[in-house]
């Protein structure tokens, strides 16, 4: 049972220590970068990025961070843009409790709140793979890789969340 009191909130000078300290298992440091490689990012592409802390009461339970609009393969497509799920750490205590299909459910009502449809989000795959998560989800293989990581698509055509699509 998720709790009522379970948000997204923006990193800010308060809580950034708490969202730092974000680790996910040991056994998946090869499969996601650490919380402050994606804070430095947000920096430098603040134009696209929206990261937000996982907050449950008063505790950070992970974070997310979005791509919102960006420009996929400016020498392929200039005019095609996509949003959709950049980062996910939960805290290795913190997981299979529903804050990662709390934080994916979030981000694609925040990428359909903005009319920027579908999402999409990329995994490494292999040993401790996210990619049975993310499929859960409703994500489906586009067949595109980004880097050495497999790229899913979510029609925003049915809610997140569902796997029905």
């Amino acid at each position: 049972m998720i709790s009522p009191s379970l948000r997204l909130e923006a990193v800010t000078a308060e809580n950034f220590d708490a969202v730092c300290a974000v680790q996910v298992r040991p056994d998946q440091g090869h499969l996601v970068s650490p919380v402050t490689k994606s804070l430095a990012e947000a920096y430098v592409h603040g134009e696209v990025a929206w990261p937000r802390a996982v907050v449950d009461g008063d505790e950070v339970v992970g974070f997310v961070m979005a791509f919102l609009d960006i420009v996929w393969d400016p020498a392929k497509d200039p005019a095609g843009r996509r949003s959709g799920i950049w980062r996910l750490n939960i805290s290795a205590g913190r997981q299979c409790k529903g804050y990662g299909r709390f934080a994916v459910d979030a981000v694609v009502a925040e990428v359909r709140r903005r009319g920027l449809g579908p999402a999409y989000v990329s995994w490494h795959t292999g040993e401790g793979s996210p990619e049975p998560f993310y499929l859960g989800m409703g994500f489906r293989p586009t067949g595109e890789l980004s880097g050495d990581q497999r790229v899913g698509v979510l029609p925003l055509d049915a809610p997140a969340g569902t796997g029905t699509r």
